[in-house]
């Protein structure tokens, strides 16, 4: 019975590592750029946009699918590099243990 409350204890602690480092990756920010810097991309660590900078000479109103292209790369670079911080952070947190859904 000891070691139920010991294991109890452990995974409580744990829960509470992991909450704090999703409060945490929620204020960290990863940054992505697509077309030699044209496109610039803030993601943060929750998996969210936080902006999208765009180079005016990067408009062209004769080829708007570049546009597009360059913007989905950077969006898509930064979410990745947002989830593998985010991974990382969270397997830290929870001792190495797998978690489903993040890992």
């Amino acid at each position: 019975m000891a070691n139920l409350g010991k294991l109890f204890k452990q995974a409580t602690r744990i829960q509470q590592q992991i909450q704090a480092a999703q409060e945490s990756l929620a204020q960290r920010t990863v940054e992505a750029a697509s077309g030699g810097g044209a496109v610039k991309v803030v993601a943060r660590c929750d998996e969210t946009i936080q902006s999208i900078k765009i180079d005016p000479k990067a408009i062209d109103p004769e080829d708007p699918e570049m546009l597009e292209d360059l913007v989905l790369a950077a969006v898509n670079s930064a979410l990745e590099k947002a989830k593998a911080t985010a991974k990382e952070e969270l397997s830290k947190a929870a001792g190495g243990l797998p978690l489903p859904g993040f890992l």
